[in-house]
């Protein structure tokens, strides 16, 4: 054990993982798709570390631009004041969102995002004089760890078992895969007068287990909240910035929602960001000089001018030609891998939206702590290739600039597991 490791063990509490017996790896340096680590290995990091890095590690133009930003402004106080790469973050978020959207609320993290929306939707209706608490979600959800996020969440997942009786009640619908029409009928059940808002992750639910479902019925469901006067919430936290092949999962959608929470890849991997984009009818509702209806929520490092100079530099990067042409090329190569896919009886589904793509193993103790979960990260840890799995889920989300032949490589090396298996 190095100096560093001893001191790491410690001093130091890692996420998402047991106190005991944690043996986090260091790393050095990071470039492109690869972690290099300070006993000289070299990981393909084919997670984007939790996501994040969409344009790949030490992106020299995300680099430069919080390195410009921060010899002139590291941060300020975004109550009564402002700067420009807030401002320029503002314009291209609005380029890519539904036009409905109109303002940006800024906070710090996925959880902290769809926490806004969470209290926006509730606020919204309180401002009005209507006492709407009812808050509608999809079994399964993850949404983040915040008390509000967790209430959202799934109530039987290992995240917010210690809290459940903490929570507030929300109703949950089906998750829907194959049993559209039920989880249509469940949403007409649901979406009472007493209902504030519907919460989703649009076409893929994350944590989950990258479970994949139809634009086609999420459409009808959004419709169906809309007709009753439900807000309705898209969490593109995982989503959002290119992961689904469009920018994001709700272009894929004929209905626009109220409430978008950005996170992850919105600075590209370099600096925590999370942005809230609401409605002209959201704004409405607290579009007054009556004190008692403002928004009464922020962070310390709400709009931190390097974390939107990275944001900048990183939406720029992804609304460029070449980096949609990659998106584009990854998608098409999870669908050709796919097509050729020889271990049908292995597994339970293969699927791919974009450029995710989960391999669900059968195992009787399916979810996030299966038992196969430790044995499929040491497989690929082993042949330096960061695969950190759902549970019995295998899947890729890989930083765009990652190439055909690497995509191979870890498609070639997923077949030899499934073929030792």
């Amino acid at each position: 054990m190095t100096e560093l490791e001893r001191i790491d063990r410690q001093n130091i509490w890692h996420p998402f993982s047991p106190l005991a017996g944690n043996k986090p790896i260091p790393v050095e340096k990071a470039r492109g798709c690869y972690l290099y680590t300070t006993d000289g290995r070299k990981i393909l990091d084919a997670i984007s570390s939790w996501w994040v890095n969409i344009h790949g590690h030490g992106n020299p133009a995300i680099a430069q631009a919080i390195a410009d930003q921060a010899r002139e402004l590291e941060q300020v106080i975004f109550a009564g004041f402002t700067h420009r790469p807030a401002v320029q973050l503002s314009e291209l978020l609005m380029r890519i969102l539904p036009s409905c959207m109109d303002k940006l609320f800024f906070s710090d993290n996925g959880s902290t995002s769809t926490e806004v929306a969470i209290k926006l939707s509730i606020q919204y209706w309180y401002n009005r004089g209507d006492r709407k608490r009812k808050v509608i979600a999809i079994e399964g959800a993850y949404h983040g760890d915040t008390f509000g996020a967790m209430s959202v969440g799934d109530r039987g997942s290992i995240f917010n078992v210690p809290f459940k009786d903490l929570l507030f009640d929300v109703e949950y619908l089906s998750f829907p895969d194959e049993k559209g029409s039920d989880v249509i009928a469940q949403m007409k059940n649901l979406a009472t007068e007493d209902t504030a808002a519907f919460i989703f992750e649009p076409l893929v639910q994350g944590a989950a287990g990258m479970r994949i479902y139809e634009a086609r019925v999420l459409d009808e469901l959004i419709s169906i909240a809309k007709s009753r006067g439900i807000l309705c919430i898209a969490d593109e936290v995982m989503t959002g910035f290119g992961r689904t092949g469009k920018n994001l999962a709700c272009d894929y959608l004929e209905q626009d929602p109220d409430i978008i929470c950005l996170s992850k890849g919105i600075t590209g991997g370099f600096l925590p960001m999370g942005v809230t984009a609401v409605s002209k009818q959201i704004t409405a509702g607290f579009d007054s000089t009556d004190k008692s209806k403002a928004f009464f929520h922020g962070h310390s490092y709400t709009a931190n001018p390097l974390a939107c100079a990275a944001a900048v530099a990183s939406t720029e990067l992804l609304l460029t030609s070449e980096v949609q042409a990659q998106i584009s090329s990854i998608s098409k190569s999870h669908k050709s891998y796919i097509k050729q896919f020889r271990f049908i009886e292995k597994v339970a589904s293969i699927k791919s939206q974009g450029t995710i793509l989960s391999i669900e193993l059968p195992v009787e103790d399916s979810g996030y702590v299966s038992h196969i979960k430790e044995k499929i990260y040491d497989y690929f840890m082993e042949r330096n290739l960061l695969l950190r799995p759902l549970g019995n889920v295998i899947y890729l989300i890989p930083p765009y600039v990652i190439t055909t032949k690497e995509l191979k490589t870890i498609y070639a090396t997923i077949d030899q597991f499934l073929s030792d298996l």
